[in-house]
């Protein structure tokens, strides 16, 4: 079902069996799903209904029989593109040899919700000149489970294309009579200056489709921009490198499911960490870790409504299996199932295998997430929360829960499959049990057993600092008995935990940098990682926020400027970068990198 015709350009021509770069793509969203648009006028990534659906396109993972939607011009171009100023619809100018043309893209919404469908609008308009343009619409087998059929619907409606349970309406208007295949739905145009031509899929799951007419999506066009700008404008920043901070924050928001509040920690599974390895994920799930570095992302730019949402998503799903904490959750709030099914039907990025439905590291134990549960909650109420009663009892269930726990060996922040005592894990214990104790001591939640948790507190600092530092290399190892350092280890600075000790995190920072680095600002994630993985975006940012912390905020703002330089021509981060190429590597865009960058901000710009 591949591609009968390519759009010829600098970006399809340096594509590479097929797949175009990471960087080549960006995001549109509407509060329910996302999709990617590459820097060739296709849609190579669209989830139908949500996020965490199998897409009904999906060349990004299969340019053959994967999917997409295309829009470009016929002649050869060349392509220059933005978000419009404060939204989420990207704007993408072609030119060619006779003209230029504009294709604004957008999931539209309905005033502050996403609609009860799937709705992906794209305009054309001319610039200059006329530019004869081409357009195909071709699902894919949504992860190897239906195949495709075209239809023509009565009564002279729009046609419709049948994947499994969902069903796809083509909406055109001065975009040429469109052609029905067996698998896909094409047409021609000439993009002129006296008109506007519009090309619009809707989706439904399960339902009857929608079939709005072209005027009706077009001026949904319009108010979905209205009200990405209006969002934008509520965000309180005025610190340095505000484009990028607020494009973070744009980011994290399309990564968010409006209906829940739960934060996809990535809008892909399968993108790969090393090109040729096994290192493929699923990241289609809100893990509490990041639900946590959200709230205080969210919090520092003054979006109150959307702390609040990730916090009740966050205390409603691990509510579900309290005290016991998991360490991701599905996006509707459900412990998330620990089986990987392997889509062997589907080659993967760069014909990188397995392509995976489902994340294994659900099963597993990692303690830090009571830290990261604890310190979210406390983030909210410093800033003028209040917790319900019920919420003040679990959370001391869980604050005695980490009292019980906080000696065994877990999984760590990184999900690995060894289990040992990791001080990022031990760190994590400490601020569970210390804003515990906070929290009570400022009558947030019942402090029933506080003197315990001050106690364990204290045990747990003493036992970090005798059994995870290294007095010869005056640094925090990975692990206790270990030699070898972790990225992790940095967030430290944040957590107060160096607050009586800051010359330990100032040695700790040098250690990892001289051992840890990529290149540049770029680290890697931990010890033996290199030539196994990419450097990790985050721990960057992680390294920018931990100078800061330690008073070196011009070797700090050095860091994040540099770090900002491999960003993709809008703005986006993939969970990791090549040190090679500065290419993006990993599940893309991704939440974390985002969200790093933003408190990263945040703290160099503190006083």
């Amino acid at each position: 079902m591949g591609s009968s015709w390519a759009a010829t350009s600098p970006a399809a021509a340096s594509a590479q069996d097929g797949y175009l770069p990471i960087a080549s793509y960006a995001l549109l969203g509407d509060g329910r799903t996302v999709a990617l648009v590459a820097t060739d006028g296709s849609i190579d990534w669209l989830p139908v209904p949500a996020i965490d659906a199998p897409p009904a396109f999906a060349a990004l993972l299969d340019p053959e029989d994967g999917g997409r939607m295309e829009l470009a011009p016929v002649a050869e171009f060349s392509m220059q593109r933005r978000y419009l100023p404060g939204t989420a619809l990207l704007e993408t100018t072609f030119r060619t040899a006779d003209g230029s043309v504009t294709v604004t893209d957008a999931l539209n919404r309905y005033g502050d919700r996403p609609l009860p469908w799937t709705e992906l609008a794209r305009e054309v308009r001319a610039e200059r000149g006329a530019v004869p343009m081409r357009w195909r619409v071709a699902p894919g087998r949504r992860f190897g489970s239906a195949e495709p059929w075209v239809r023509e619907a009565a009564r002279d409606r729009p046609p419709l294309i049948g994947v499994g349970d969902q069903t796809l309406a083509v909406i055109t208007a001065n975009a040429g009579p469109p052609e029905l295949r067996e698998h896909e739905i094409r047409g021609e145009f000439t993009a002129t200056a006296d008109s506007t031509a519009l090309l619009a899929v809707t989706a439904a799951d399960q339902e009857p489709v929608p079939v709005p007419d072209a005027a009706e999506i077009a001026s949904r066009l319009r108010t979905t921009t209205d009200r990405w700008q209006a969002w934008q404008r509520s965000i309180e920043y005025a610190g340095p490198r505000a484009e990028a901070v607020i494009r973070s924050a744009l980011t994290l928001e399309l990564l968010t499911i409006t209906a829940t509040g739960a934060n996809a920690a990535a809008a892909t599974t399968s993108l790969p960490e090393a090109i040729g390895g096994n290192r493929n994920y699923d990241y289609r799930f809100a893990w509490v870790r990041d639900a946590s570095f959200a709230l205080d992302a969210l919090t520092s730019l003054g979006l109150r409504a959307e702390v609040h949402a990730v916090l009740s998503w966050l205390l409603r799903a691990v509510r579900r299996t309290a005290p016991d904490i998991h360490v991701m959750y599905t996006l509707d709030g459900q412990p998330a199932p620990a089986e990987e099914q392997n889509v062997g039907s589907m080659p993967g990025y760069l014909r990188t295998e397995p392509v995976y439905l489902g994340n294994a590291a659900a099963s597993q134990r990692q303690l830090g997430c009571y830290g990261h549960l604890m310190d979210a909650v406390y983030q909210y109420v410093r800033h003028g929360g209040q917790l319900d009663s019920a919420t003040g009892a679990m959370l001391a269930d869980m604050a005695d829960k980490v009292c019980d726990l906080w000696r065994q060996p877990d999984a760590g922040l990184w999900e690995l499959g060894d289990y040992r005592h990791y001080t990022s894990s031990k760190l994590g214990c400490w601020v569970a049990v210390d804003r515990a104790d906070w929290l009570a001591g400022n009558d947030y939640m019942p402090g029933w057993h506080a003197s315990r948790w001050r106690s364990a507190a204290a045990e747990i600092h003493g036992w970090v600092d005798e059994h995870c530092w290294s007095a010869d290399r005056s640094c925090y190892l990975m692990a206790a008995g270990s030699d070898q350092l972790d990225a992790a280890v940095l967030l430290a600075g944040r957590t107060g935990f160096c607050a009586g000790q800051p010359e330990r995190l100032r040695s700790t920072i040098s250690a990892i940098r001289r051992e840890l680095g990529a290149g540049g600002p770029l680290l890697y994630r931990y010890s033996a990682m290199r030539g196994k993985e990419g450097a990790f975006a985050a721990c960057t940012f992680w390294l920018a926020e931990a100078l800061a912390y330690t008073g070196q905020r011009d070797e700090a703002s050095a860091v994040f400027a540099e770090m900002l330089g491999y960003t993709n021509d809008v703005g986006l981060l993939a969970e990791e970068i090549d040190p090679e190429s500065g290419g993006l590597l990993g599940n893309f865009p991704q939440g974390l990198s985002h969200l790093a960058l933003i408190v990263a901000a945040q703290a160099i710009a503190k006083d």
